[in-house]
């Protein structure tokens, strides 16, 4: 099978980041029916290069203090690029570094990418590990300058040359097809909108006309999930509607699932996003309570969450998203247990007449003492059971560490998420927000991560935190 002209990238940089660090030394190998060449330049970043960096390229300050800066390149790097298949090993760093430097320099970059390792995973899956230095290995590659871009890029030439011997052509094509297809997009979104979608777990916010929040979503595969909602075999009107009033794509990167969620829990309270149908806002939360009215006898009491102090969290069943749903469940409770109307509230009475449910034999007569109210509210606790409210473990606000970020929790209360100790402070300085329901139902799951924070962090007196604690040394 015939291929492309293409071109073999490598790029060496200040550091990981293409928004913000910026590249050292480019190396290119064209390659097209007239044979391959090389080019190579170092680059002027314009920042100072970490001693890391140095020791790991062997590019120093000194060697690019008179290399021309990208903008100076910038035409010629992108002609000798245009209209060829991008080749790079872990191709969106380097293809998402160029699209930053042309950006910055004035210039609009597109180009059809193959990534080396996704390739090498589609075509090798019996092998765990993918990056260069396992592929100079498995297919005897010969090295001439490591960590070099225009030795890197010799490397992924050689590659590809030994992939096109190793591999059956029409499987090697299948492979690069499915790989560099680019998905089917809305036609009002700009194509550039999906260059540079994260990878990792987080939230995606898609946005229509005027700006209108559409859509929030949280996945743990970004960019995969993002692509899903493109995809061109639509079967729900749902989807395909959506998909055609996106406009614009906004993403916001979490240490982990959890914080995707409660990022996901907050932002669709707060954006009211018109195709989220769940977790809405709702001001109305409340809560069944027990109290005991006299010896032996407890009665249900419906408390509103924003009555209920931090730690009042005895004897609580629930969250109910309203009054009306918490005493239709009640009622329904009373219909399979046998339950008293009349004493869990549901029904007003003379003291000494029976309920209604009793008339129809549905209740075992706590209401006119032929059942002792002791039993009667014994069962009320057991049918109750699987709505009760967990107790909070700890004795104050606890933490959950993923990645840079470390949650904050107290009596299921997301007090935020912090990533530095001055973030920390903050969040435990400022007053808790109001219990949630659907973060408690994410919190609650997690319970096994969580980390307990020292009394000092935790202090209601002063709530500032001494040390960034739960995973973190505390300075002497």
């Amino acid at each position: 099978m015939s291929f492309p002209p293409i071109a073999f990238v490598d790029l060496e940089t200040t550091g990981a980041t293409a928004t913000v660090d910026r590249i050292t030394e480019i190396g290119i190998v064209e390659v097209d029916e007239n044979g391959a060449r090389e080019w190579s330049c170092l680059v002027n970043p314009g920042t100072p290069i970490s001693g890391f960096i140095e020791r790991l390229t062997g590019i120093s300050n000194a060697m690019v203090a008179g290399a021309p800066p990208f903008e100076d390149v910038a035409k010629e790097v992108k002609a000798r690029l245009e209209g060829r298949l991008f080749i790079a090993h872990n191709a969106r760093f380097d293809y998402g570094f160029l699209k930053n430097e042309f950006k910055r320099a004035g210039h609009d970059f597109r180009a059809t990418v193959l990534c080396t390792v996704k390739l090498s995973r589609k075509l090798f899956p019996q092998h765990a590990k993918h990056n260069l230095d396992s592929l100079i290995a498995r297919h005897n590659l010969t090295v001439s300058s490591r960590h070099r871009a225009l030795g890197d890029a010799r490397l992924i030439h050689q590659f590809w040359d030994r992939v096109q011997a190793e591999v059956e052509p029409e499987l090697l094509a299948q492979a690069v097809k499915a790989l560099t297809a680019r998905p089917s997009l809305p036609a009002n979104l700009d194509p550039s909108a999906i260059d540079n979608l994260p990878e990792g777990p987080g939230v995606y916010l898609f946005y229509g006309e005027n700006d209108l929040p559409l859509y929030v979503g949280k996945s743990k595969e970004l960019k995969k999930r993002i692509l899903s909602h493109f995809a061109a075999d639509h079967v729900a009107a749902r989807e395909m509607d959506l998909a055609r009033q996106v406009r614009r794509i906004e993403c916001i990167e979490t240490g982990g699932e959890i914080g995707a969620l409660l990022k996901e829990s907050a932002l669709i309270k707060q954006l009211q996003p018109i195709h989220n149908r769940t977790l809405r806002r709702n001001e109305n939360l409340c809560f069944w309570q027990l109290t005991e009215a006299r010896a032996g006898e407890w009665r249900p009491q419906l408390m509103l969450a924003s009555d209920l102090e931090l730690r009042w969290q005895e004897q609580l069943y629930g969250p109910f998203k309203s009054a009306r749903e918490a005493k239709r469940t009640l009622t329904e409770l009373a219909k399979e247990h046998g339950l008293c109307h009349s004493l869990l509230g549901l029904e007003k009475l003379k003291p000494g007449k029976p309920c209604f449910a009793h008339q129809l034999q549905q209740c075992k007569g706590a209401c006119v003492d032929k059942e002792p109210v002791c039993f009667h509210s014994a069962r009320l606790m057991a049918a109750l059971g699987r709505h009760r409210l967990a107790s909070w473990p700890f004795a104050g606000p606890a933490s959950i560490r993923e990645g840079d970020e470390l949650h904050l929790i107290d009596h299921w209360r997301h007090l935020g998420t912090a990533r530095i100790e001055a973030d920390l402070e903050v969040l435990l300085d400022k007053l808790p927000p109001a219990f949630e329901r659907d973060s408690y139902r994410i919190l609650v799951k997690a319970l096994e991560r969580m980390t307990p924070l020292s009394e000092a962090d935790s202090a209601v007196s002063g709530r500032r935190a001494l040390a960034w604690r739960a995973g973190a040394p505390a300075d002497p």
